[in-house]
């Protein structure tokens, strides 16, 4: 078996040099060159272990946008030190390990480099993503936060070789850290201790503990009524070997006063209740991330919360976005997989996982969700980003550029890794294809987005999708996925603002049904249709546009 990238062979040994330590690589599969960048690790004899981190050489081959990358080629984007540990908690358990890692000088201080085009820094993380098989559930999420204005860890994908072995297809991620680059709060050293120095930034999260303990503390708050498990906030910025006993106290007594207010009978008040302490707006951005990507870990782990010094801004933020790799679709318990139904919802009314899981989200969680104002706000943002960054079609042009990006790398990975046949904890899904994993991602977040667009609405959601040209005549596209089951995309231009009406019909010439009857304005405007809507069986039907004076119809077929 042979491409134009790489061959299968049963022994090849080649040679190639980090710093100063040569390298033999007996191995089953040749990797010869990239258009991705390419990452070299020794560790010089020893085993990467979770803590403490070792010593290693770094080497990063990247000759430039658009360039191929030789494993002959120079180590010409960092060559040196770094701190590596592996890293995560349930992916431990997996063969493609992730791993943490420090940029250092040559006597072992942590030292800020750029890699590869991200602003300076010293952590970073190698992620694996080794059970999302479509490689990108995350680069996704953090791009759709991003997109609205929510900051999120950049993300490059690169081929990593450890100690001459290749190890497959890896994202760098940044770590959260604080710096204008990342969360852009106030810097807070163990000289702010009193006054509005001592009011920010902090950033704290909910998590996992990890081998070594975490620090931070209890909230005084159950989860929930009777509940035996509790909320523990961990200490991130400043780290727990760095935070003061006084701000210790301050961070703990400032989500008191937030819980407590919280839990008051007049929680809601538009004056008086939470909205005076939380920033309401990155909750509503937090609630719609997580439930359009239907987290089983949303709201209760990976969960960060900031908040800068009072003089800048003395609320509370949710934040950043952080794992979304058992979202979209890819987990099987918690209900996780399902299109229909709140993630939220689920966490704080099943009674099985109340009672039975460990990770609960903090009662505050089901207050706003009970709160009538905030799901308003959740409506109207939600119909806001449908226009523009939740649009159907953008998140399928991002998805499409990462499939032709990783067109190549992603047939190593899966050699090294075959997988794409095998259950890995937590599939939903099992593709047995990469093409195969790529069309269940898509289906799914259409799915998903029809099904918030109706609960949140009442109906689908007719957006038009942002255009400084508008269209010059007037067309009906043919839809898209078809056949379908049970939702489809159809598209339509419009040349001016018209009276539009679309009807489906049987292949009698039967009206079966009327799905938009409105004038619109000029521009592309797509329609996710649901055939259960409607109450469909499987058949061929006819869609018919009529704006203005122009009229058009096409086929459509569904499959049960």
């Amino acid at each position: 078996m042979k491409n134009l990238y790489f061959q299968l062979k049963l022994h090849c040994t080649s040679l190639f040099i980090l710093g100063t330590v040569s390298i033999s690589v007996v191995s089953a599969q040749t990797f010869t060159s990239s258009n991705l960048p390419i990452v070299v690790i020794n560790t010089n004899g020893q085993t990467i272990v979770d803590d403490p981190k070792i010593t290693a050489d770094m080497g990063i081959i990247f000759n430039g946008e658009g360039k191929r990358n030789t494993i002959t080629d120079s180590l010409n984007h960092y060559n040196g030190k770094i701190g590596i540990e592996i890293r995560g908690s349930s992916s431990q358990m997996f063969p493609k390990k992730q791993y943490g890692f420090e940029t250092r000088d040559s006597l072992g201080a942590s030292v800020d480099v750029s890699l590869l085009g991200f602003p300076s820094e010293s952590d970073w993380i190698l992620s694996a993503q080794y059970n999302d098989k479509t490689l990108m559930r995350d680069v996704i999420t953090y791009s759709l936060s991003n997109s609205i204005g929510r900051y999120a860890s950049r993300t490059r994908y690169c081929e990593v070789l450890i100690n001459g072995e290749y190890r497959g297809v890896y994202m760098l991620f940044e770590k959260i850290k604080r710096d204008k680059n990342r969360v852009n709060i106030s810097k807070l050293d163990s000289t702010g201790v009193t006054g509005d120095a001592l009011t920010g930034g902090y950033i704290f999260k909910i998590d996992k503990l990890d081998i070594t303990g975490n620090e931070g503390w209890y909230s005084t708050f159950a989860p929930f009524t009777g509940a035996k498990q509790k909320i523990l906030y961990q200490y991130t910025y400043p780290k727990p070997e760095d935070i003061t006993e006084a701000q210790k106290t301050y961070i703990k007594n400032y989500m008191f006063n937030f819980e407590v207010n919280m839990m008051m009978p007049a929680y809601d008040d538009t004056i008086t209740g939470y909205s005076k302490i939380l920033d309401v707006s990155s909750a509503v951005d937090y609630f719609l991330i997580n439930e359009l990507t239907k987290n089983v870990d949303g709201f209760r782990l990976s969960f960060y919360l900031y908040k800068d010094k009072d003089s800048k801004n003395s609320k509370l933020f949710l934040g950043p976005y952080w794992d979304y790799n058992h979202g979209f679709g890819n987990s099987d318990y918690y209900a996780a997989s399902l299109i229909n139904g709140w993630q939220l919802t689920y966490l704080t009314t099943n009674p099985t996982f109340m009672s039975t899981d460990q990770f609960q989200p903090p009662f505050w969680w089901g207050r706003l969700l009970q709160d009538k104002v905030f799901m308003g706000k959740v409506r109207l943002r939600w119909i806001e980003l449908r226009k523009k960054q939740f649009l159907l079609n953008k998140i399928n042009t991002v998805i499409d550029s990462l499939v032709v990006h990783l067109s190549e790398s992603q047939q190593r990975n899966f050699i090294k890794w075959p997988i794409l046949n095998t259950y890995v904890w937590p599939n939903a899904y099992v593709g047995g294809s990469y093409t195969n994993e790529i069309t269940y991602l898509k289906k799914w977040i259409s799915d998903r987005t029809n099904w918030m667009d109706i609960e949140l609405t009442g109906s689908p959601l007719v957006v038009a999708v942002e255009n400084i040209n508008a269209p010059m005549e007037f067309t009906l596209l043919q839809n898209y996925p078809n056949p379908f089951n049970p939702t489809t995309v159809i598209e339509y231009h419009l040349a001016e603002k018209s009276n539009v009406t679309l009807t489906l019909y049987d292949v009698l010439g039967k009206k079966v049904a009327s799905v938009i009857d409105d004038e619109q304005d000029a521009g592309v405007h797509q329609f996710q249709f649901s055939s259960t809507r409607f109450q469909l069986s499987s058949g061929i039907y006819f869609y018919q546009l009529r704006a203005g004076r122009y009229s058009a119809q096409r086929k459509m077929v569904i499959l049960k």
